[in-house]
């Protein structure tokens, strides 16, 4: 069964039930309380009847009845009774609606008490059918009980008043019914309308694609209401706003994780802002931001999507680098096409040694290189990583020295290979744009690496014009570069952060030759036997 007509098969049961319960204790406290009221009617009647001086002084007469009689019916049509009777203590009636029943015995065995000067409300079955009544003793003037009164209303026009009453209670909680029944049916259908027709099955499927969604993404997303409280949040965005993994911020206020957040300005402009910048902590995250609209296009919050931009240029670098290397490539294969044309002019002049020399001179430097990282750098990554820079700093004409006593066998399976081609990369990226700007005729760049003891040591000199010692404290910063152009400061940021991420550090010094820097990187061996599988649980 939807759940349209489950609301509304459970309203209207519910009200139902509660019209019939309320309908029945009602019903059932009117009729009680018109019976008491009835009889405390009859009851006053008979009191006041018994305290008529005429119906008294009647007693000492010799036709009491002639007095008694037109009194009594007087009363009994003014007052609505079915019947006023007044008897002598041997309850001969003096008085009754129906004349010839005058001078017979009254009906019900109910006078004891009344004769005791009690005045009493009973029930009981007389000559005109069951009555609720009413007696009180009629009292002469020494106090003795001379006579009896009896006011009574008939059962059955008490209980037709009650039907009566019945009806209208009837009447009234049906239209009770019909009105909750259209009020059922309304609320059914906004609360169809509000959930878009969904059912709850729907509902729950498409919460848990939600939250799957949310955490696939790599994207941090932050939703708040009109006041600023956040509604939602997935894990990213709280790794990105520095918390631990985990932490439920929803319910909480924007301002408290971002003070200089603008996704209130956008609830209330209902305008959207696209890559706009943000400062998270150590991060500069790019920014989008939405108002959020419900079916009737109002708007009740704002969700806001930021991705760190130090991630975003991470990833332009690497295809950078992969344009870098096609470029070396295509270097390359230039460099050895006017190469060979040499050889094969100098094969023509006839001039066979010198051609020997050029190839046996090329053949030596390629092989000795590749040889060497062969042997000494195992990892393809790392290892194509320096092959490729080499091949850019000989087309950039930039002397690219590679320590022969370096060595990096001993690099743990777990460490992060991309963290390692970051730092080596950008080390030797900083080097070749430092010493290309200066004016020197031999553009120098040193690597040296090793594996030995306890951590991986990882040197990379140049002999530019070094480091200015007022840009020593924020050479690291994000966005900071003492080099003109776009897309600088990044470099350096990265660097340090895939330091940090490896638990290592970095530092940096003058070149032992007077000139230029020497970057030097410590990373724990250790660092990478912990995120190693092997060594986990």
């Amino acid at each position: 069964m939807k759940l349209q007509y489950k609301l509304m098969l459970l309203i209207c049961s519910l009200l139902f039930i509660v019209i019939v319960a309320i309908g029945a204790i009602s019903q059932i406290m009117q009729a009680r309380a018109l019976k008491e009221q009835i009889g405390l009617r009859a009851l006053n009647v008979a009191v006041t009847v018994a305290s008529i001086p005429e119906i008294k002084n009647a007693f000492s007469q010799r036709e009491p009845w002639t007095v008694i009689q037109p009194i009594a019916e007087k009363v009994r049509l003014r007052t609505g009774a079915e019947f006023v009777v007044v008897g002598n203590r041997e309850g001969i009636r003096y008085s009754h609606p129906i004349f010839e029943r005058i001078g017979k015995e009254m009906v019900g065995g109910d006078n004891h008490p009344v004769l005791a000067g009690q005045s009493i409300i009973s029930e009981a079955e007389g000559s005109m059918g069951r009555s609720l009544r009413g007696k009180a003793p009629i009292l002469d003037d020494d106090g003795n009980v001379i006579g009896i009164v009896s006011v009574g209303f008939l059962i059955r026009n008490i209980e037709n008043e009650a039907i009566y009453s019945l009806h209208r209670l009837i009447l009234f909680g049906t239209a009770m019914l019909v009105l909750g029944i259209s009020g059922a049916i309304l609320i059914a259908y906004n609360v169809k309308r509000s959930i878009f027709g969904l059912e709850p099955t729907e509902i729950s499927r498409l919460y848990q694609e939600k939250f799957a969604i949310l955490e696939s993404i790599r994207e941090g997303i932050i939703a708040v209401n009109t006041k600023g409280t956040i509604t939602l949040a997935n894990q990213t965005a709280v790794k990105l706003l520095g918390l631990a993994e985990g932490t439920d911020i929803t319910g909480k206020s924007i301002a408290d994780f971002i003070p200089t957040s603008r996704m209130l300005e956008v609830t209330q402009s209902g305008k959207a802002e696209f890559d706009q910048e943000l400062v998270l902590g150590d991060n500069v995250v790019v920014v989008n931001r939405l108002p959020i609209y419900d079916h009737k296009s109002r708007i009740i919050g704002a969700v806001s999507s930021f991705r760190s931009k130090s991630e975003l240029y991470r990833l332009t670098e690497e295809v950078t680098q992969v344009r870098k290397y096609a470029e070396a490539l295509r270097a390359q294969t230039h460099e050895f096409s006017n190469k060979l044309y040499m050889i094969s002019g100098l094969i023509q002049l006839e001039s066979y040694q010198e051609a020997l020399d050029v190839i046996t001179q090329e053949s030596n430097v390629q092989q000795n290189l590749i040889q060497f990282i062969m042997k000494e750098i195992p990892d393809p990554m790392i290892g194509g990583l320096l092959i490729g820079k080499f091949n850019r700093a000989q087309e950039l004409k930039v002397n690219l020295i590679i320590d022969r006593e370096s060595s990096l066998r001993d690099v743990p399976k777990g460490l992060d290979r991309n963290a390692m081609v970051t730092i080596i990369g950008n080390l030797l990226d900083n080097a070749m744009d430092a010493v290309l700007e200066t004016d020197h005729l031999e553009k120098v760049v040193t690597i040296f690496f090793t594996d030995l003891g306890d951590d991986l040591i990882i040197e990379v000199g140049d002999n530019g014009k070094g480091i200015r010692e007022e840009a020593a404290d924020k050479i690291f910063e994000l966005g900071y570069s003492t080099k003109n152009g776009l897309d600088r400061g990044f470099g350096l940021a990265l660097l340090k952060k895939a330091v940090s991420q490896l638990q290592g550090y970095v530092t940096f010094s003058r070149n032992t030759l007077g000139t230029g820097t020497l970057f030097t990187v410590v990373i724990p061996k250790h660092a990478g036997k912990e995120g190693d599988p092997k060594h986990a649980g």
